[in-house]
């Protein structure tokens, strides 16, 4: 049985299929929103049981240790969910689950934009019950235990009320999504403290919101993902291999493959605030109310006060921590199969259903010279491993011996660049399509700028407003 476990987790995820692969295509057509960037690489020939063999619990994939030289301190720890956040922005998948892909039925029930849909859904006419009653051009805020505005709001049943009911799957994206509520209503009082009228009050600050949010991805999140140089090239000469054309599709190799990096960056435990702590499952497990207890201060994620640097993300490695490998019923639902308990297992099988091409064939097209098999490593296990390497472990593979793990590596960071950035030049809403020369209007620490801590502080996130 498969359930929702991969949206739960971290970047890149959608509804996992777990089976032997079938050969299918994903076609370009308008209305199919997803596709491939190299539709004819070979797949990998790795059967199942090996895949089961290189994620299932005690195997290579599986790391007990929470020791700190696995952090990368490059990375403070909130990027991942903010990556996560962006792929509930711009996939989903819904498709019923069987023992086959079928790709040509994967429909992505998502707009491919960095448009917060997810955030504002159809808005205060489409979606009322997300705004708030007293003021329509404002979203509505869940007050917690204390009393505090801290919260997703919520139904009777503790159900969020939001766009997309993965952003409260965990502690970490539904109190990302709250600061992102919390900042369009300090928009929308921005704007009026500067005249703005008040027909045209919340269109504005959507505008703003989404365009500093795209921002932000393409000269934040991006350059600490896989660096600035390769972001200044795409910036300038467009994408190499991604083509989104009219309209535009969500590349495999992207969505099932490179964009779940993220699983590798989850750190064993994190710190909540000054006083509680817990791992992303089963301690922050979603959908019930946030207590005042265990409301995120973001001083422990983002560089909000110099005096107290964030936590860091885990390093990416071909290696995810052990509460990863070993996911409760609760969040994995009732299987037979020990293996499908792991998260590395699930991403194996979903890169195989889709017949994604190896990372050293992907290599090859970009020109880049593909990891060895000693780089690689995985002949060395004993398994029986034979030819070449699953995009998503290569992926992971490639940032660990080709940038110690502080960042993506070229291929991996070329195809994640490219699909978000191709992505915000093909909306003919962002700011890249109406406004090239813009820069952000907010006021941030410096001019022109706009940085995710700039977000927090606008918003009066918790921990922004001491910072």
């Amino acid at each position: 049985m498969v359930t929702q476990m991969q949206e739960a987790v971290a970047p890149g995820t959608h509804n996992c299929v777990i089976a032997p692969h079938a050969k299918n295509d994903i076609t370009d057509e308008a209305g199919s929103k997803y596709g491939r960037l190299f539709s004819d690489l070979p797949a990998p020939s790795a059967g199942e049981g090996l895949l089961l063999a290189l994620g299932r619990s005690g195997a290579v994939m599986d790391d007990r240790s929470e020791a700190e030289e696995g952090d990368n301190d490059c990375i403070p720890a909130g990027w991942t969910f903010f990556g996560q956040f962006i792929a509930h922005d711009i996939t989903a998948d819904r498709s019923a689950l069987s023992h086959h892909a079928v790709a040509e039925r994967l429909t992505n029930f998502r707009a491919p934009r960095l448009d917060l849909e997810a955030v504002y859904a159809f808005g205060p006419s489409g979606s009322p019950y997300l705004f708030d009653l007293n003021d329509a051009d404002k979203l509505l805020l869940g007050i917690n235990d204390a009393g505090r505005p801290d919260d997703l709001p919520r139904n009777s049943q503790g159900r969020a009320l939001t766009g997309d009911p993965r952003n409260d799957v965990h502690t970490f994206v539904a109190q990302l999504h709250v600061a992102f509520l919390k900042f369009h209503n300090a928009v929308v009082d921005w704007l009026r403290g500067r005249g703005t009228p008040s027909g045209d009050v919340f269109e504005e600050a959507r505008r703003l919101v989404r365009w500093h949010y795209q921002w932000i991805t393409a000269h934040e999140f991006l350059p600490l993902t896989v660096g600035q140089e390769l972001v200044d090239d795409i910036l300038a000469n467009g994408p190499r291999f991604y083509r989104p054309g009219a309209h535009p599709t969500i590349p495999v190799e992207f969505s099932d493959g490179a964009y779940r990096y993220g699983h590798s960056q989850i750190r064993a435990i994190y710190q909540l605030n000054d006083r509680a702590s817990g791992n992303v499952f089963p301690d922050c497990a979603g959908a019930c109310p946030v207590p005042a207890a265990r409301t995120i201060d973001w001083r422990y994620f983002f560089d909000l006060d110099p005096a107290r640097p964030p936590q860091p993300t885990r390093r990416i490695d071909a290696r995810l921590v052990h509460s990863l490998i070993a996911l409760p019923p609760a969040v994995v639902g009732e299987t037979e199969i020990p293996e499908y308990h792991s998260l590395a297992v699930r991403d194996l099988l979903r890169g195989a259903a889709l017949d994604l091409p190896s990372g050293e064939a992907v290599a090859r097209v970009m020109g880049v010279p593909p990891l060895t098999d000693e780089e690689i490593g995985l002949t060395a296990l004993g398994i029986g491993w034979q030819g070449e390497t699953p995009f998503w472990y290569y992926t992971l593979k490639e940032a660990e011996v080709r940038e110690a793990g502080e960042r993506l590596g070229p291929v991996g960071g070329r195809t994640v660049a490219e699909v978000l950035l191709g992505l915000l030049d093909a909306d003919p809403t962002s700011y890249r399509s109406l406004r090239p020369d813009w820069r952000p209007e907010l006021p941030g620490a410096r001019a022109n700028e706009f940085t995710m801590a700039d977000l927090l502080r606008f918003a009066g996130a918790r921990g922004a407003e001491r910072a």
